[in-house]
């Protein structure tokens, strides 16, 4: 039996409103993502790479439309949502890791409570409970010592530890697809391979599904399948 897609993108197409023009920034892309699956999306910058995969958890830029196509998740169609339906799946089932993790920690919050509010609000679990998983994860993402490291902010942790973290609070939503966004850019090479292997392993622990965002062939290079993006169409 033919294996069905956990998201299936048909001739989808992007525009953007740019100082009165119009820019076709994805044209006519289709896509099937299986679950399971590490999937990794190449291009250059300004490819349309990240602009067509942030429609899987609807933050297209506010200058952004979707003038064409579908993108089918769990039989509805994500072109079509509303904030509130996005509110359902965004985290929960689609979690996205940006490529700058100070730009998703908040420095002023400590590194346990940002991955227990995660916990709080996708898994349910309120006060020492939260508090318990929320240290846990920090040690299933490879974080020393968890119960101190709960207590630190952001800037006491290398680059490379606090992608761990954010990839904490991502995996901690529980969700069925990962979506990760040039997650080793400001890493060294060995710190890269780190971050790669930590993915393979939770992919494998987590049954998640995982779309990796990379302008570098040797990241893409450790997913099962590869698609390009050049100028703003897709290419197997």
């Amino acid at each position: 039996m033919d294996r069905q897609p956990i998201i299936s993108a048909k001739d989808v197409e992007i525009t953007f409103s740019l100082r009165g023009r119009k820019l076709n920034a994805i044209r006519k892309c289709s896509l099937d993502l299986y679950e399971g699956e590490t999937l990794a999306i190449v291009g250059e910058s300004g490819s349309g790479k990240s602009v067509f995969t942030k429609n899987f958890v609807g933050m297209l830029d506010a200058n952004g439309k979707i003038t064409g196509g579908s993108i089918m998740f769990e039989g509805r169609d994500m072109t079509k949502f509303t904030e509130k339906d996005w509110l359902g799946v965004r985290g929960k089932k689609i979690a996205m890791v940006m490529q700058d993790p100070m730009t998703s920690l908040n420095p002023l919050k400590k590194i346990g409570k940002q991955i227990q509010e995660s916990i709080e609000h996708h898994q349910g679990l309120k006060g020492e409970e939260a508090k318990k998983a929320a240290i846990e994860m920090l040690g299933k993402v490879g974080i020393p010592d968890p119960e101190r490291r709960y207590e630190q902010y952001p800037h006491e942790f290398s680059g490379g530890m606090r992608q761990r973290v954010v990839i904490a609070i991502a995996v901690a939503c529980s969700p069925k697809i990962l979506i990760c966004d040039e997650p080793t850019t400001a890493l060294d090479v060995t710190i890269q391979a780190q971050i790669l292997q930590l993915l393979k392993e939770l992919r494998a622990k987590y049954h998640l599904t995982i779309v990796m965002i990379t302008h570098d062939l040797g990241v893409a290079q450790s997913a099962k399948r590869i698609v390009r993006i050049v100028d703003g169409q897709l290419q197997e």
